[in-house]
Formats: structure tokens, sequence, C-alpha cells
């Protein structure tokens, strides 16, 4: 044909769709030159624009000028991520995909050679193109069997055959009292009938639905973070509407249900949350009365003075609940149920309920708000809750409180922006306002008589100014109180001046740790930033360094940054920063966009502060751990986690700005996106680094499994976690590892559990070594941790999880408490 004439159809869908796309990567591939970026994407996008010019003139030539474009491009992104597959895959299959159309017999029979120069006469065939083609299949076959990420190792064989130690929180070995199985939040169910050999046989034994699903006026931050109690022969859970009900555990059958009816109208709330409630038994507290003084592990009993207004052991007597219920709402009080029939318990508080309000010069609805449970000790019940985070400066007060176990009266307050000051106020006196709080879940050793508080910062996160100078120590801290008192007993930091929302979400654990020297009580908290801080919980001396290491500086007008932070010797936070060759997307398109909003970004590396250009932050305020914390094995001394890498911006917007954009795009109701920061310079918009169809800019693997030996305080394995299957736009289950937003928990048979990750699944692993035995398809997203317990009964194990999902995070929405165990004959023979 003539080179002149017309092009062929086939020609001219070609030549134009390579002018297209080749256009489409030479503009943004100009764009990110200008900020430092990779030059690849302007010259790929030149030689495609030219590949397209040749097409469309029917030239053979364009064969040869193409496998250049898929040659060059497979050795740029070996180059650039070795063979990591994943990373590969975007780079790459666009691409070869374009090749194998210019090899179709329809185009490639209609190109033709044309005075091409004679140093250029290879590039008229098509030999060159099958070339790449191998170059690609090669690389291809490599990279699918290099596995970057998985760190492979077992549990040494002196950990797996160590004998059962005695529970020092004094659990009986078929419940799960608290939200962590006891005060000690290890996770750790005893019970050894669910064995790696034998959990592939797990059944659904039972399904229960809450009936409690989300309404029109509820806050888009709703979810299902449940963890179940099983005591005095009964499971207990609450819904995010603050609903108690008690279950039969063989059947699931509702034995009784209360609904404290809270205010809906939810236009103040920024969450509707409830991860559990608080179970107390005076009769069981009095039988251990003689056993708590002997010397279990090697710790000396302190003395427990009985605080002032409360009532003494031997005098506790209650007519109406000898067992109780204590249950957080969202209307800011707690709740004190008779554990038998759900009925109020009339002699505590102001007829079964205290309001978290009393003593609050900030009183508005949905500014505070309990959504986790409340501590349970002999004497004293210990309260505390989340504030709105990054609306104001003036929001409720942080303070948490001890209260008569018995009565609801209030014993004793430590606020921290006023820590030596813990006496009850006096009438007309208030907390100050929108000082430190303790959202999540606190611990208890009441052998030592303290209870350890992970704290979360005086809000709002991202610009600290204007704090309180006597509370700045106790931002984003582990805090040890004295139960009777209420004193500080020491505090230990892990992030100074928190501009980063690193709070610590998760439960400390508390484990005595096998030593050269015998057995040392430890706390174990880890950190949203990642690092897992070991510390001797009588005291809060680290027993795992953690040295301050300088980080950078360069804070928004009128704040500050610390200098140094503390970087703990065991740690799961990124090994490196992120660089622009770490960007991905479905194709290179996609992850060219995600490369330009990379480099557009502020990122000096961890800690960098929050900005007006915007800050990529890294790890993101979701946390290498959250709320989830992490599970402890205290006979085998491992901790099982569910780290998580996914980056986030943080972008400041001055008072006028903030003002423009709310008022196009109206509030949130949830903890991302626009948020006002009132009472400060700036507002803060909270984003995910995400590309433009939605898929997060950082490549896979985000999230996984891991183990760590108590004893050499070293990891021992790590694997990628859960699929895309239910996240992808098709249901394809990539094995890429997710996020997960939840935690594990650990069996005395040596399985562990969890199914927070993205994906709908609930999945066992052997805690030798990691490895997936069994998984079970949720019918909603399972973002709660799971529990075990014992039946009374039938002596059946059940592992149980609430399936309900997680509106913030795009998880499909549910009610159902599900709960598995082995087939009967198996449990016989057991």
């Amino acid at each position: 044909m003539s080179t002149t004439s017309r092009p062929a159809a086939p020609l001219w869908f070609t030549g134009g769709l390579f002018i297209l796309l080749g256009l489409l990567l030479t503009i943004g591939g100009a764009w990110l030159l200008r900020y430092g970026g990779s030059p690849y994407y302007l010259v790929a996008g030149l030689v495609v624009v030219f590949t397209g010019w040749l097409a469309w003139r029917g030239r053979r030539l364009a064969l040869g000028v193409y496998a250049l474009v898929l040659l060059g491009t497979v050795l740029w992104s070996v180059w650039e991520v070795r063979f990591d597959w994943w990373q590969l895959v975007p780079r790459v299959a666009v691409w070869l995909a374009l090749g194998v159309w210019l090899l179709l017999p329809w185009v490639s029979r209609r190109l033709v050679v044309a005075g091409t120069q004679p140093a250029l006469r290879w590039a008229d065939r098509s030999w060159p193109l099958w070339v790449a083609f191998g170059a690609t299949a090669v690389v291809g076959v490599v990279a699918y069997f290099t596995d970057y990420y998985t760190l492979a190792g077992e549990v040494p064989e002196a950990n797996m055959a160590a004998s059962t130690v005695p529970d020092g929180a004094g659990t009986p070995q078929g419940d799960w009292l608290a939200y962590g199985h006891s005060g000690y939040g290890d996770r750790y169910a005893p019970a050894t009938q669910i064995t790696p050999a034998n959990v592939a046989k797990l059944q659904v034994a039972w399904t229960f639905h809450t009936g409690d699903f989300k309404g029109p006026g509820d806050p888009a931050e709703i979810a299902n973070e449940v963890t179940p109690l099983k005591a005095n022969g009964k499971l207990y859970i609450c819904t995010p509407h603050n609903i108690v009900i008690a279950l039969d555990p063989d059947s699931g059958k509702e034995l009784w249900r209360f609904d404290p009816k809270i205010n809906r109208d939810a236009k103040n709330y920024q969450h509707m949350i409830c991860r559990g409630v608080a179970y107390y038994d005076s009769g069981a507290y009095a039988s251990q009365a003689a056993a708590d003084g002997s010397v279990a592990n090697n710790l000396p009993e302190p003395p427990k003075p009985t605080p002032k207004g409360a009532v003494a052991a031997e005098s506790i007597h209650f007519d109406s609940c000898p067992r109780r219920i204590f249950a957080p709402t969202a209307d800011a009080t707690i709740v004190a149920l008779n554990a038998d029939n759900g009925e109020p318990c009339t002699d505590f508080g102001n007829h079964g309920v205290i309001g978290l309000y009393q003593g609050m010069s900030m009183t508005q609805r949905g500014f505070l708000n309990p959504t986790s449970p409340p501590v349970v000790t002999r004497h004293v019940l210990i309260v505390s809750a989340s504030v709105t985070d990054n609306d104001s400066t003036d929001e409720p007060s942080g303070v948490i409180r001890g209260y008569d176990i018995t009565t609801g009266q209030l014993l004793w307050n430590w606020d921290a922006a006023a820590p030596g000051e813990t006496a009850p106020l006096q009438p007309g006196q208030t907390y100050k306002h929108n000082s430190p709080n303790a959202w999540s879940v606190s611990s208890v050793d009441e052998k030592l008589g303290l209870v350890y508080i992970p704290m979360g910062n005086q809000t709002p996160d991202m610009w600290g100014g204007n704090r309180y100078t006597e509370g700045e120590r106790f931002n984003s801290a582990i805090v040890a109180l004295d139960i009777a008192t209420g004193q500080l007993r020491w505090v230990y930091q892990t992030v100074h001046h928190d501009l980063w929302d690193m709070d610590i979400g998760g439960q400390p654990s508390l484990v005595d740790i096998d030593t050269p020297n015998g057995k040392t009580p430890a706390l174990v908290a880890s950190t949203k930033r990642g690092d897992i801080y070991v510390l001797d919980r009588r005291d809060g001396r680290l027993l795992v360094p953690a040295p301050e290491k300088p980080v950078p500086q360069g804070a928004a007008e009128g704040d500050h940054t610390s200098p140094t932070q503390p970087f703990s010797e065991l740690s799961f936070k990124p090994e490196r920063a992120l660089r622009e060759s770490d960007m991905w997307g479905t194709n290179p398109f996609d992850q060219l966009m995600c490369r330009i909003k990379f480099k557009r970004l502020r990122y000096d590396g961890i800690f960098t502060p929050p900005s007006e250009q915007g800050s990529l932050v890294y790890p993101g305020n979701y946390g290498v751990f959250d709320w989830g914390g992490v599970a402890i094995d205290p006979v085998r001394q491992l901790i099982i986690g569910n780290p998580n890498y996914m980056a986030f911006v943080s972008k400041l917007f001055t008072r006028s700005q903030e003002e423009a954009k709310m008022a196009k795009k109206g509030g949130t109701g949830s903890e991302h996106g626009l948020q006002p920061m009132t009472g400060t310079p700036f507002a803060v918009e909270l984003t995910p680094l995400l590309s433009p169809l939605g898929i997060p800019c950082q490549a896979p693997p985000w999230g996984y499994v891991a183990a760590v030996d108590l004893k050499t305080m070293q990891k021992v394995w790590m694997h990628k976690n859960g699929t895309v299957v239910d996240n992808a736009p098709l249901p394809i289950p990539l094995p890429l590892g997710v996020p997960s937003l939840g935690g594990l928990m650990i069996t005395g048979g040596g399985v562990a559990f969890m199914s927070a990750s993205l994906d709908n699944y609930l999945r066992a692993y052997d805690v030798r070594t990691g490895k997936k035995l069994w998984e079970s398809r949720l019918p909603a997203g399972g973002q709660a941790t799971p529990m075990s317990y014992v039946s009374d009964r039938s002596g059946r194990q059940y592992v149980v999880i609430m399936a309900g999902g997680h509106a913030s995070l795009g998880t499909r929405m549910g009610d159902a408490l599900i709960a598995y165990a082995l087939p009967a004959e198996d449990v016989a023979k057991h």
C-alpha cells in the first residue's frame, strides 16, 4: 500500500491509540520531571507517540521502535524494583498487551517496509519485538518465584515445648472475662482442644444476628468492633448503638437484651463504636482473696488499701446485682446491669448510671464518647473516654476517673493537665477542658495495684502550639496509676509532641518474660508508628532499648517539633523511607499520577511535620498497629501481631481556606477528610495516599501477620496476609497482603485466629511457622478481635468473631456474631 494513502482501519485505530497513550504519558512525564521525578515516562511517552505515528503511516518500523519501548521498560523496571512481581506488573502489563496487539495478523500484515535506512533494517522485522517478549517472560518467571517480603522461620522447639504457666490475672480456664481475655490484655485462651492438626475441621456452630444496623442519622464511621466476653455461663456483647445482649454460649440463643436508647441525633458524633463491656463478680473476688496472697510468678503481694469512700473487700454485699456488666454508651455514660437478667443495678450511681459529663465545662452531645470498656478491679471501676478528634481546642477533658465499684461514687480523678490533683472535684469545680485523653482499652495488674493506660493526644492532633505544658509528657504515653488512689506511679512517652496522631491505640499487654534471672513482669505496648516498647511494669524501666534519634524539623507556624524521638530496637516500622519508585497503581498512568502526587508532597521520612504543602505521613495514622494491639502467648513466650503499612497525607489549611472548603463540602462525619481544628491557625485534611482509581499509591504488601520471640526479642516469621477479593474492581483473590483493623487471638493449642483484614475471612495460623491453616468466608467485614472459650456444659471449645463490618473502611456491613467449633465426634475424641 502507499504510505501516503489513508491507513486501513486497524492501522488507523492502532496509530491513534498509541499516539493518545503516548501523549498522555508524555504530558504526565513532563509534569513529573518538573518536580524532579524519573525521566522514564517522558522518554517512553515520546517513543510511544513515534510508534503510533509509524503505525498510522503503515510503516513496519513501528515494530522495532516499539520493541525498544518494551525492552527499555523491562530493564528500567528491574533497575527500580528488582524482581518484585507485583511492582513489575503495573509497569509492564499494558505495554506487553500493546506489543501483542501490534503482532496480530490484521495489524502486522498491513505494515510495510518503506525506504528504511540500512542501519535500521533490523527494526523493520518482528524479531526485535519477539526478543523483547522473551526478555519480559524471563523477568516475569524470575519475579513470580522471587519473594522479598516473607520472613520464613520457626519458633524454637524449646518455646513450643514449654509447659503451662499460671494465669496471673486469675481467669478461669474456659472463660474470657475481659476485653483482652483478662486484665492482662494478652488475648490468650489456654484451651487446647483446637490444634494445627484439626483446625481445618472447624465449622459454624451457630450464628446470632443482633439486628442493629446503621441508621439514616448515623455518622460515617460506624463499626462493629466488639469482642464478646464469656462469664457467668453466658456471652456478653454490645452493638454500635450500645445495646447490650447476653447469649447462651452453646446455641447463640438470646437470653436478655438491654437498650440504653441513646440519642441517635448523630450530627455531632464522630463515630459510633462499642468495643466491648466489662464484667464484675463480687463473689469471685471474695473467693480469690486467700489465693491472691500467693507468690505466683515470684511477684510480691503489695498492700491493697481500701480507697477513701470505697467498700472494704470483706464487707462487699450486693443485693440486686451480685454479678455486673458495665457498659459504655455514646451518650457519655456507664450503665451497670445485672449480668443475670440485664436489669439496671439501681444501687449503682444514679439508678444504674454514671454520667461522664459531670465536672466538664464542655457538655455538647457527641464530643465525649467512651468507645472502649472500663477497667474492673476489686474495689475500683476505672473509666476513660474518647473525645472528638481535630474538631477544636474546646473539647471535654480527657480525665480518667476511678469509681467505687459497688456504689458508683467517685473516688479519684487523674487529669493529665493537672496530674498531681487526684481528689474528687468539689461542687462547682470543673476539669481542664481539652486535656489528653485515653480512648482505648487499659490493662491492670491487681497484684501490683497498678492500672496501665494507653494515652491519646490533646486534640487537635496535627497542630500543638497551644497544648498544656503539664500534659505534654502524657500525650502518646503509657501511664501507670495507682488503682486505689489514682496517683501517678510512672510514665513512658512513645512520641514527643505528637503531631501525627501516633497515639497508643492498642491495649498494653502484660506478660512475665523468661530471662536468665527468672521471670520479669513486663508490659508490651504496640504503637501506630510500629515500634513495640517493652517495659518493666513495676517501674516503667525499658527492657528493650529505645534510644533517642534526630527527626525532621520545621513545624507549621506557631508550632514546634521535638528534636528527637525514641526508637525501640524491637520494631515493625518500615525498614526504609518511601521512594518515588515505591509508588504503585493498576497501570502506568495510575502509577504516574501517584508519582506526581508523591513528588509534590513534603516528605523527609518518618515524623515529617504537617505542612500547608501537604506532608506524607508514613506509617499513616491508621498505624502499623492500632486498637487491635498484639496477642501474647505467655507459655510459648511469643508476640503475634498484624502490622500494616499504609501512607496518609496531612495537609494544613489556613482559616480562610478551611472556611471556604468547609462551606463547599460540609462536614465529614468521620476522622478523615477536612477537619476544622477550631481554635488553631489551621484546619487539616487527612486522606490516605490513593491513586485516581482509589488504589493505594504505595506498592503492596500492605498487611502481614508476624511473630516475635520474647526470649530474644527477635522476629521469628512474617507473612503477607489477605487478598484483594473484596476491594478490587474484579473479585479476584490476588494475595497482595491487605491492611487489617482489629486484633489476633492465640489459643493454648498453638493456633492463632484473625479476621481483621479487608477481605471478609476468619483465618487460622500455626503459631510455630505462621502458616495459614484454615479460613472461613464471613458474611461481612470482620474488623474486630476474635475470642475463644470452653462451654461449661458441653466442654466444647468455640472461636467467636463479630462479622459486622466497618463503614469507614468500606467493608460490607452486617450484624452476625459467628461461633465455630470442631464436630462433636472430634470433641469427644479430644
